[in-house]
């Protein structure tokens, strides 16, 4: 077994999928650019909340806004490198949760 070493370190990362929210859009973000309203309709979360966590994900450098200067302007979300490199973690929730889900339905 490998040993875990118990350090501050993992505190941004945690925090960052502990809130409400964030680990689905970042996961949805994953898969690439998103506009306001796709990511809105297609989670279920309200506006207000999503541009909250949308705001906080672009300060920690997670999410990159992008506005396309078209008529009407267009507004586009995607991750940054750091919010990519949430994708192997996600994976390994999604195994997890897949199999401990099945096992407690049995």
């Amino acid at each position: 077994m490998t040993e875990f070493k118990i350090d501050h370190s993992q505190d941004e990362a945690i925090n960052i999928l502990s809130k409400r929210w964030n680990g689905l859009i970042i996961c949805f973000l994953i898969n690439g650019k998103q506009r306001f309203h796709t990511i809105k309709s297609n989670l279920g979360i309200s506006g207000r909340m999503l541009s909250v966590r949308i705001k906080e994900l672009e300060r920690q450098g997670i999410i990159n806004r992008e506005i396309i200067p078209t008529t009407p302007v267009r507004i586009e979300y995607s991750l940054t490198e750091k919010g990519l490199s949430f994708e192997s973690i996600l994976i390994e929730i999604e195994k997890w949760s897949n199999k401990w889900e099945r096992s407690e339905q049995t």
